[in-house]
């Protein structure tokens, strides 16, 4: 006899991750959007949710006197799945639930490789200040149509990409990033030189860009000096922007 599949989960939110000391109220929200597949029925990874755990607690320790909570995403399914766009269709349930759960407080989406896409896809979201987007998984030229960008105007967006990702293509990242700012002005991009998908070789660094820019963009702090020039300089420089090595320890001024 056949064995019948098991139903699928639904979208979860995940338990909060903040860190002793925190202010009781949340004051803003980062939703971490694991990495996901092209096509895929099949439960959600737990690697790619317990790979995002430590960027989470990183997070929440950056903005704990801010009130930041942060949440990692647990999705239906892995797969994009073409036209459905599950993954994206779960981060906007995300957004929701936070909204109800919270309040109104500003929500940063940050995502990684296909969690990259959905964060921006559901970017558009009315709750949603910023987007961060680390290698994200993108379509070539053509495939499913273009990515749309026109929904991010008002959002502060980063995308960060290894340029030796092998997975997904930062040549894809860097079009999409200059359509996008044309769109929005406020959308940045930083290469990490020699580093591949998983963005480890330079994690410390990736890890600080991440928290400089969700505390800047959820809760007013200045940017450091790299990600305030990524801003305002026009493209290519500021979707070029080389991340340095020592990022978060000299370069705040």
């Amino acid at each position: 006899m056949a064995q019948r599949a098991l139903p699928l989960p639904d979208a979860r939110l995940g338990r909060a991750v903040r860190t002793a000391g925190a202010p009781t109220a949340v004051s803003g929200v980062v939703l971490l959007l694991p990495d996901g597949e092209a096509d895929s029925h099949r439960r959600p990874s737990p690697l790619s949710y317990a790979l995002q755990l430590p960027l989470a607690r990183a997070l929440a320790r950056a903005g704990q006197d801010d009130g930041l909570a942060a949440h990692v995403v647990r999705y239906r399914c892995r797969g994009w799945n073409a036209t459905d766009a599950q993954l994206a269709a779960d981060a906007e349930w995300a957004v929701d639930e936070v909204v109800r759960r919270y309040g109104d407080v500003p929500v940063c989406l940050a995502g990684h490789g296909m969690g990259g896409r959905a964060a921006l896809r559901a970017g558009g979201h009315s709750a949603v200040d910023s987007v961060l987007a680390m290698a994200p998984w993108l379509p070539e030229d053509g495939a499913d149509g273009a990515e749309p960008v026109k929904h991010l105007l008002g959002r502060q967006v980063l995308l960060v990409h290894g340029t030796n990702d092998a997975r997904t293509d930062p040549e894809l990242s860097f079009r999409l990033a200059e359509r996008a700012k044309k769109a929005n002005r406020d959308t940045c991009r930083f290469e990490v030189h020699s580093d591949g998908h998983g963005l480890r070789q330079h994690r410390a660094e990736v890890t600080a860009l991440a928290a400089d820019f969700v505390c800047g963009s959820l809760f007013g702090r200045a940017y450091a000096r790299p990600v305030a020039d990524a801003l305002a300089a026009p493209p290519p420089l500021g979707l070029r922007m080389p991340l340095a090595a020592g990022f978060g320890k000299s370069l705040r001024s």
